[in-house]
Parts: structure tokens; C-alpha cells; sequence
């Protein structure tokens, strides 16, 4: 035990060691010229500025938390102790380190990201590769930061405390971070991109990302603070608590034959994780293209990256259970996971990626009009919910087969051991596509920004898939969480013949639509407000269409950052509160219940409103090419009504999902000593 111990240690010190060397080699990058560094310094301070912000409000919300854990978890376990036991708020410390480590990974993750966008311009005008190789290796900082402070901080407090229920609370703080970043992140970025695009591509027909556009710094703002920092605190806290919810229902697996055995099954995961790290290391260095490689070509470089680190940690996991003595079945539930994981997030991408004939067929709506292009956008995202739904449910199926519910809480352990990889492809959409933004602005050769196009185009494939592998990890680790509390509260049957799990699982249902609205609502609201403010400048600052005189960006960005700010707030109460409430007025049972409810639509809504998105963009995307067309035309008038509709869909509400569905099951397992 203690050499797994050691080994996980290892490997998350080794991660940050990895990170560490990744990010001095990319700051030695050529930042490019005078007025590449201009532009990109106005987006570093903005990120900075709104990040500083956002923990500023977070920071009171943790001490809040910290204080209710305190008092009302904490003081009834220290209570029960003997005078030899540990004296500290161990929860509520737990709690507050899942915080600090979900907020680090965001803000290192924004750090990076900011100074790779200008890089990855100046590096496209050396070649496609080398532009390549420095967004994927910002987004590579991103992914192995993100597990090597995951697999550090349960290690260490599991180590210390011994107590899987107190470390779940690491967790629940992570996961607390994680909903305010992805929701205020989400309403940023998107009021700034919808202001950007209705007022300048379709008022003022002005090209994406033109430096006259007043909303076009909040916008490279917005693809850092809701796709970069969002993103890693969401997969951080998935990471996190997949291997907590493993470790918590190892102890009564019945796979486990003898005290060694259960001892090393508990162990199991940090040691799958481990195994993963340094799988996904190896597989960053593998990640190579050509020049002027095709779409098919760049996907397959970072295929190849990723089959490569999931080929390794099978190797590396088969050898530890043989070398632990368990049963081998546990080697085929890794398997299990490792696969779904794939086919999501391969259905996500054939119904997302131009290169596949469903986005082929919306881009074709256009021709009548911006209604088809929705209507067949919505179907597209409902149809494309079919294949992750058979496929989670058949990896349910035989994972619980193989090893009951210890076997889906490994099986979502599975899924997530190659994050350090798979959160790096998804990472570095959002730079390359300020990469181009920033080669549109700095009138850099044109030749530059057809390369930083195809990697912006491979990166709303790989960001449409990483959605859909968040989604997928989501609903594995929501259900161990949730059989994690039943194990505590010792209900192993919620019965649909009995009013209160009925009444909890219709609360919980409708809880992902009204979160759903909320966070629509507010982006629709914090985007009239760009709007306005994008119309007011074009109208009042002479010159500004002229290029003769420069917009006022800051004020863009502080409307982005007040309108998130203040957005973000009522659906991540709701968030807490909701299973709490349920939990303490209706009872346990009924909580059970929600956690049922809120899982089922979550899950199917977040597919579909990631999928509808990441279509209605690549669908415009599908027009520029030339296609119906091209630019200038009806149809691309409509295809940009449908990726403004979509933005919202894929980018704020369909991602918070999964963060909602996972929090409330996190919550449900903290706070479960209270509700009995």
C-alpha cells in the first residue's frame, strides 16, 4: 500500500515537473513583433483582470462553505471521536484544498494559454508544425497540470486523513470552483463572441476577428477564461472525484477475496492514474504533422498521441494487476472505460466535424434560411445523443458485470487515466484559434492565417469531442458518486413505488432545465449589453470603419466580466443548494432520487446542446470554405445565425452540465451524515 502510495505521489510531483518543462520551452518561443505582442498583451491583462475578479467572489463563497463544513460536518465527527483522534476540521480542510487546486489549475492553465496564442502566430509563419507543436504543447501544460494536481491532492489527504468520506470533500470543492469557472467563463466568452459576430459580421460586414470590431479582444479573452480555465477545473474535478468514488466503494467490493486484496483494490485507482500519467507524457511526444497536411492528416497527429497513451496504460495496468494478484477481470473494466470513452467521443466528432456528411447536410439548411439551419441543427444534436447513451449504457452494463459497482467507478477511472493527453487536444483549440485572431489583427501574411485556420478548424473538432468525453466521464463518475452514497447512507434501494424518491427524481430532472435557462437567459442578456456597446462605438468614434481610429476594447471586456460576474451566481446556488435542501426537508431516499433524475436529462441535454453547437459552428465553417456559396452570401448570413444560436449551447450551458450533475452527487456524498 505504501509503495502505491509513493508511486501515485511520484508520478503527480513528475506530471508538474513535465508541465514546469513544457512551460519554459514555450515561453522561449518568439513572441512574435511589436504589434503581435500589443495585442496579445491587451489579452493577457483582460484574462488576468477577469480571472483576479472571479476568485475575488469565489473566495467568499469558499469561506462560506468552508465555515457551514466546519460547523455542521466536522464538529459532529469530532464529537464522536475519542480523545486520541485528530482534533481538526479535516472536511472542511479537504474542501478547501479540492478549492485551491481546482482554482491553480484554472489560472495556470490561463497563464499559459495567453502567451501560447501569439506564439502559435508567429510560429504558423514558420510552418504548420511548428505552429502545431506550440498550441499543443500549451494545452499539454494544461492537461498534465490538471491530473498531476488531481493524483496529488486525494494522495496526500487519503495518506493523512484515512477517511474517503472526509477526502470527498476535496471534491466537492473542486467541483464548487469548477460550476462558477465553466458558467462565468461560458457567459463571457459568449456575450463577447455573439456581440462580435451579429454587429460586425452581420451589421457592419466586417471579417471575424477584424481589429475594428470593439468586441473582438473580449472575444480572444472569452476563448481563454470559458474554453481553457473552464475547461480544466471541469476535468479536474471529473478526475478527482472518479478515483474518490473508486476508492470509496472499493472497501465493499465483493471481487476482493482476502484483506490484501480489498487493501490493493483500494489502491487500485491511484495506481491506474498514476499509470496514466506517464502514459499520457509519452504520448505528447508523439503528436507530429507535416506541412500543409489536411484535415484528416491533423486529426490523425493527435489521434496517434492519444491511442498511444491508452495502448500504454493497458499494457501498464495489466501488468500491476497481475503483479497485485488481483482478478484480472478489473484489467477488462480499465478496458471498458478506455472504449466508451473513444466511441463518444468519436460519435461526437462525426456529428460535428465538416469532414462527416451530418454537418455537411446542416451547412446545406442554410440555403432556405436561418430557420432550416436551426431546426436541422437541434434535430442533428438530439439524433447524436443515440451512440454515447448505447455506449455508456453497455460500458454500465459490463462494468458492473465484471466487478459491480466497484467496476464503474474503475471503469470512469479508466476513462480519465489519459487526461493529461485528452484534456491537451481540447485545451489547444482555444489558442490556435486566437492564433488567428491574432494574424487577422496584426495583418500578418495571409499564408499564416491559413494555417492557424486549420488548426482553429481541427480544434472545434477536438473541443466538440473533448465536450463529449467531459459529458461521457461526467455521467460514470455522477453514478459511483452516486453509489458511493448509497453505500453511506445505507440505502440500497430507492423505491419508485414510495412518493419521496418519485418526488426526487421529478425535482431532479427538472433541475438541468432550469440551469439550462438560467445560464441561456443570462448569456442572452450580457450579449444585448455587448451589442449595444459594439453599436455604440461604431456609432459615436469617428473612424473606427476606417481604420483611423482605435476602438475602446477595455470597455468591451469590462462588460463581458460585470455581465458573467454577476450571471454566474444564481445557478451555482442552485447547484448546492437544491440536493441539500431536498436532502434535509424530503430525506435521503428522495435525494436518491434527484441524483437519478438530474444524471438521466443531464446527461442527454448536455449532449445535445454540445453537439448542436460544435454542428451550427462547423457548419459556417463548412460555407467559408466556399461551399453554398462561400462568404458574403444568404447562406452564410444564416450559418452565422446558427453558430450564434449555437454558441451558448456548446461553449455555457451544454459543458455546465455535467459540472451541475457531478456537484450535486458530490454534495449529496458530503453532506449525507446530515440527512439520516
Amino acid at each position: 500500500m505504501d509503495l502505491i502510495i509513493a508511486i501515485a505521489l511520484i508520478s503527480g510531483v513528475f506530471a508538474l515537473l513535465f508541465a514546469l518543462y513544457l512551460g519554459v520551452r514555450l515561453i522561449r518561443e518568439d513572441p512574435g513583433n511589436d504589434t503581435v505582442k500589443e495585442i496579445g498583451q491587451a489579452i493577457q491583462e483582460g484574462a488576468m483582470a477577469f480571472l483576479a475578479r472571479e476568485y475575488r467572489i469565489l473566495l467568499v463563497f469558499v469561506a462560506i462553505m468552508f465555515a457551514i463544513l466546519w460547523i455542521f460536518i466536522d464538529a459532529d465527527i469530532l464529537e464522536k471521536r475519542d480523545g486520541n483522534g485528530r482534533t481538526i476540521p479535516e472536511t472542511a480542510l479537504s474542501y478547501l484544498a479540492g478549492a485551491i487546486g481546482s482554482a491553480l489549475t484554472g489560472f495556470i492553465g490561463m497563464y499559459v494559454a495567453v502567451r501560447a496564442n501569439v506564439r502559435t502566430a508567429t510560429g504558423a509563419m514558420t510552418g504548420l508544425n511548428k505552429a502545431l507543436r506550440i498550441a499543443f504543447n500549451s494545452g499539454s501544460i494544461m492537461g498534465i497540470t490538471v491530473v498531476g494536481i488531481g493524483i496529488l491532492g486525494v494522495t496526500t489527504l487519503y495518506w493523512i486523513i484515512e477517511d474517503i468520506q472526509i477526502v470527498a470533500a476535496f471534491g466537492f470543492g473542486a467541483s464548487t470552483i469548477a460550476l462558477f469557472a465553466r458558467v462565468g467563463g461560458g457567459i463571457f466568452t459568449k456575450a463577447a463572441d455573439v456581440g462580435a459576430d451579429l454587429v460586425g459580421k452581420i451589421e457592419q460586414g466586417i471579417p471575424e476577428d477584424d481589429p475594428r470590431n470593439p468586441a473582438t479582444i473580449a472575444d480572444n479573452v472569452g476563448d481563454n477564461v470559458g474554453d481553457v480555465a473552464g475547461m480544466g477545473a471541469d476535468l479536474f474535478e471529473s478526475y478527482a472525484g472518479s478515483i474518490i468514488a473508486a476508492i470509496a466503494l472499493g472497501g465493499a467490493a465483493t471481487i476482493f477475496v482476502g484483506s490484501t486484496a480489498r487493501e490493493y483494490g483500494l489502491m487500485l485507482p491511484l495506481l491506474v492514474s498514476a499509470i496514466g500519467i506517464f502514459s499520457s507524457i509519452i504520448g505528447t511526444f508523439l503528436v507530429r504533422t507535416s506541412e500543409n497536411a489536411s484535415m484528416s492528416k491533423l486529426l490523425w497527429a493527435l489521434r496517434f498521441g492519444i491511442f498511444s497513451a491508452g495502448g500504454l496504460v493497458l499494457i501498464g495496468t495489466a501488468v500491476a494487476i497481475i503483479a497485485l494478484g488481483l482478478d484480472f477481470k478489473l484489467f477488462w473494466v480499465v478496458l471498458v472505460g478506455l472504449v466508451v470513452g473513444q466511441v463518444i467521443g468519436t460519435a461526437t466528432e462525426y456529428f460535428t466535424s465538416y469532414e462527416y456528411l451530418p454537418t455537411k447536410w446542416l451547412s446545406s439548411q442554410s440555403l432556405t434560411g436561418p430557420a432550416t439551419i436551426i431546426i436541422g441543427g437541434f434535430g442533428l444534436g438530439m439524433l447524436s445523443t443515440v451512440v454515447p447513451l448505447i455506449s455508456v449504457l453497455v460500458g454500465i452494463a459490463i462494468a458492473n458485470e465484471l466487478a459491480g459497482l466497484y467496476g464503474i467507478s474503475l471503469a470512469a477511472v479508466g476513462m480519465l487515466s489519459t487526461l493529461g493527453i485528452t484534456l491537451a487536444t481540447d485545451a489547444y483549440g482555444p489558442v490556435a484559434d486566437n492564433a488567428g485572431g491574432i494574424a487577422e489583427q496584426a495583418h500578418l501574411d495571409a499564408k499564416v492565417r491559413e494555417r492557424t485556420d486549420a488548426l482553429d478548424a481541427l480544434g472545434n473538432t477536438t473541443a466538440a469531442t473533448g465536450k463529449g468525453f467531459a459529458i461521457g466521464s461526467a455521467v460514470l463518475t455522477s453514478l459511483a458518486l452516486m453509489a458511493a452514497y448509497s453505500a453511506v447512507t445505507e440505502i440500497n434501494v430507492f423505491n419508485l413505488q414510495e412518493p419521496n424518491v418519485l418526488i426526487g427524481i421529478l425535482i431532479g430532472a427538472g433541475l438541468p432545465f432550469l440551469f439550462s435557462a438560467l445560464t441561456m437567459q443570462a448569456v442572452g442578456r450580457a450579449a444585448n449589453r455587448m451589442i449595444e456597446e459594439v453599436r455604440r462605438q461604431f456609432r459615436e468614434i469617428p473612424g473606427i470603419l476606417e481604420g483611423t481610429a482605435r476602438p475602446e476594447y477595455a470597455k468591451a471586456v469590462d462588460i463581458s466580466t460585470q455581465g458573467a460576474l454577476r450571471e454566474m451566481i444564481l445557478p451555482g446556488l442552485i447547484a448546492i443548494i437544491s440536493p441539500i435542501s431536498v436532502g434535509v426537508f424530503i430525506g435521503p431516499e428522495a435525494l436518491g432520487g434527484l441524483l437519478v433524475g438530474a444524471i438521466t436529462t443531464g446527461f442527454l441535454l448536455a449532449i445535445t446542446m454540445a453537439n448542436a453547437g460544435g454542428a451550427w459552428d462547423n457548419a459556417k465553417k463548412y460555407i467559408e470554405l466556399g461551399n453554398f456559396g462561400g462568404k458574403g452570401t444568404d447562406a452564410h448570413a444564416a450559418g452565422i445565425v446558427g453558430d450564434t444560436v449555437g454558441d451558448p449551447f456548446k461553449d455555457t450551458s451544454g459543458p455546465s452540465l455535467n459540472i451541475l450533475i457531478k456537484l450535486m452527487s458530490m454534495v449529496a456524498l458530503v453532506f449525507a451524515p446530515i440527512f439520516l
